[in-house]
């Protein structure tokens, strides 16, 4: 009876190992095994329901291992039952750990941005911000260093398609040249969707859709390499002097431009009420070769928050540019243009724009509160 019940005591003790192996690999080895405590010859009779009772209170367990190699350790577990101390052994495979991956440094990191700091404590190594209509400049974080700014490249793609005046009903289709070997990134447009270029700039600009920006270009008289020079010839004549296009797309690192250059993007696109009402749609279905319908949705969080009145927007993401976020918004009755540029973090860009909104709150609240104070002391005078 006592060889069954030690038996049983064992399995169940080995079971209650099994979910703390984790715990037990990660503890320091012993200087040496303790030997199993011997038994005398005395009878003992263990009643099954007592060790039951006993192994549900595991207050007297304790475990300790010993690496035999790389991949396996010796478990030791100890416990007390009726005043008698039981040990017994298991071999434990470790699972190999998983190599460590270090962060990925993005262009403004390597260019030492991650280092300035600033009021806000904001994720995005570059901001920029100012009044549209005054062109006062209300907050500036690195303003003037050209970095990759992934898909925010699509917002001169569609100004250029714009002012290209094409037919916008005209169908285009996707093409083997359309598939990021870039990047290699995903696209619901399989290769031979057809669709018109006003659906392709839509959902280009919603939903940042790769394919659908490259097969604007490739329709462009001229082709892809044409339509990039136009968006050079237009970053030229609106003063980007920082900034220089590659591909339509922005998965090309070397699309780079300033927030400073960014922001009069910004101003020059919201001229437009097709760009205004695409960028800031929520959703918007399709039917590639009028069939299968597909819906798209917006790329931006902020323009599905009632809380927001955003006229503009557009994001962007590849590991060298971080996440990137330009926008026009009205904030307490004025409208301003935000740039951030090469964030921390899958969300970062849209709370530092949250971030940024109650500042420029605030900051609006203390300049009504003092004058209201400077109108009360002529008044008094």
């Amino acid at each position: 009876m006592r060889k069954s019940a030690l038996v049983v005591i064992s399995s169940l003790f080995f079971a209650f190992a099994s979910a703390s192996i984790a715990e037990a690999a990660s503890a320091p080895a012993p200087a040496s095994l303790e030997k199993p405590v011997k038994k005398t010859g005395a009878k003992h009779r263990v009643a099954k329901k007592t060790v039951s009772a006993k192994v549900s209170h595991a207050s007297a367990r304790r475990i300790s291992t010993v690496s035999l190699n790389k991949n396996e350790r010796l478990l030791k577990q100890t416990v007390v039952v009726r005043g008698r101390r039981h040990t017994g052994y298991q071999r434990v495979s470790i699972r190999p750990s998983l190599p460590v991956v270090p962060p990925i440094e993005t262009a403004g990191d390597l260019a030492g941005l991650n280092l300035t700091q600033d009021p806000l404590a904001l994720k995005s190594n570059v901001a920029y911000v100012i009044d549209q209509a005054s062109s006062k400049v209300l907050f500036e974080k690195n303003a003037n260093v050209a970095l990759p700014i992934a898909s925010v490249t699509k917002l001169m793609t569609a100004t250029v398609v714009v002012e290209a005046h094409q037919n916008m009903e005209e169908m285009l289709t996707v093409t083997d040249e359309d598939v990021d070997r870039e990047k290699f990134s995903s696209s619901r447009l399989r290769v031979g969707s057809r669709l018109s270029r006003d659906d392709m700039l839509h959902i280009a600009l919603m939903s940042s859709e790769n394919r659908a920006a490259s097969a604007l270009s490739r329709y462009y008289p001229g082709g892809k390499p044409a339509f990039v020079a136009a968006m050079n010839m237009k970053a030229r004549s609106l003063g980007m002097n920082d900034t220089h296009y590659y591909d339509p797309t922005g998965l090309d690192k070397n699309n780079v431009a300033s927030a400073h250059d960014l922001a009069k993007l910004v101003v020059a696109a919201y001229q437009y009420p097709l760009i205004r009402n695409y960028s800031t749609d929520i959703k918007y279905s399709v039917e590639p070769n009028g069939h299968s319908m597909m819906q798209y949705g917006t790329s931006n969080s902020l323009v599905r928050n009632k809380d927001w009145d955003i006229g503009l927007q557009k994001t962007g993401f590849i590991n060298e540019a971080g996440h990137c976020l330009v926008m026009q918004t009205r904030i307490d009755g004025r409208q301003i243009v935000m740039v951030f540029l090469d964030s921390k973090g899958k969300y970062s860009h849209v709370a530092d724009a949250s971030r940024m909104r109650q500042w420029l709150t605030a900051q609006n609240i203390r300049l009504q509160q003092n004058l209201t104070r400077l109108a009360s002391k002529v008044a008094q005078s």
